[in-house]
């Protein structure tokens, strides 16, 4: 065990209102953060805000102390998690709680003042997670991230987004938290984490969301990532408190994640080579995105090694399958 991951600072939002597995959502990733067996945050780096604490206000001053923080401290990585509506009109905004949409300049967050937080953040790890648009949603909800984000990553380095969808898609609930959520969650618990060295790794986090979202909707919900000069896949957190082990999340179902076991039935096989089929066309597919938005540099090492190995996993599963 290595103690606290001492670095690492988090602010957590979840809207609640009329989405109220939004409060869900981010409880549980603000105390996987907290976890001292797991992500290892400490307890007054991670502010959670939900329901009538996560107004514009508090928001707002939330993402300030996130700044200060994170500026104070210069190995600090600073992650930023958003679970609520976003909309489109008249300008790109997120959507807190207690918003009215003929009050947008005092109740709503646009873009251009989104952005401005977090060019205040110093730190050179930045990642901003955006679960926006649930099924539900309003019609215009339909800019996961505003283009002043993606203007700011260009202008920056070390920063990537991940929003839960792309800009015509929903996001969808689920059981026990949003689809999204549940993936990222598993993602920072090490499931996807490609070396089993202790740490939950951006890109890793990214590829793991990229092929189980849209497994688990079939394709209807895909993940987008912006990344701006990354020069390598850093740890953004423990996933065991320094430990390499696993730790089992407890709705973890035994098909989902684990190897093929050593006898399967004919139905097993065939639903195991439509999950191999689908992550290998997501892996693509985000790959793409990832080089469309990375200018000016190669796409990182790391990233190629990443795509190695999840391209060797998925023969090797492809290639036990097609033994049986």
């Amino acid at each position: 065990m290595s103690g606290l991951f001492s670095h690492g600072y988090a602010l957590i939002v979840g809207v609640g209102d009329d989405l109220p597995l939004t409060v869900e959502d981010a409880t549980a990733v603000a105390s996987l953060f907290r976890d001292p067996s797991r992500c290892a945050y400490p307890d007054d780096q991670v502010q959670l805000l939900t329901n009538e604490r996560a107004d514009r206000a508090h928001i707002l001053t939330a993402l300030d102390t996130l700044a200060e923080q994170a500026n104070a401290d210069s190995n600090s990585i600073a992650i930023v998690y958003f679970s609520g509506h976003g909309g489109a009109t008249p300008e790109p905004h997120l959507v807190p709680f207690g918003y009215d949409p003929n009050d947008l300049s005092s109740t709503a967050i646009t873009g251009r003042l989104f952005t401005e937080k977090l060019q205040a953040i110093k730190s050179q790890k930045l990642l901003v997670l955006l679960d926006c648009c649930h099924a539900g949603a309003q019609a215009s909800a339909k800019s996961p991230i505003p283009s002043s984000v993606i203007s700011e990553l260009k202008r920056s380095s070390g920063r990537v987004v991940i929003a839960s969808s792309r800009r015509d898609e929903l996001s969808y609930t689920g059981r026990p938290y949003s689809v999204f959520t549940t993936a990222l969650l598993e993602a920072l618990a090490g499931y996807g984490a490609f070396e089993r060295d202790g740490y939950a790794r951006v890109l890793d986090i990214a590829l793991y969301v990229g092929r189980f979202v849209p497994n688990r909707t079939s394709d209807k919900q895909n993940p987008i990532i912006s990344v701006s000069n990354l020069e390598s896949n850093f740890a953004i957190s423990y996933y065991a408190a320094g430990g390499t082990q696993i730790r089992k999340l407890n709705w973890i179902k035994s098909s989902d994640i684990s190897d093929i076991p050593e006898v399967l039935n004919s139905t097993q096989i065939q639903s195991w080579q439509r999950r191999l089929n689908t992550r290998r066309r997501n892996l693509l597919l985000i790959q793409e995105r990832m080089s469309e938005y990375v200018e000016y540099q190669e796409i990182p090492l790391q990233l190629i090694i990443s795509k190695q190995e999840t391209e060797a996993e998925i023969l090797n599963l492809e290639s036990s399958l097609s033994s049986r």
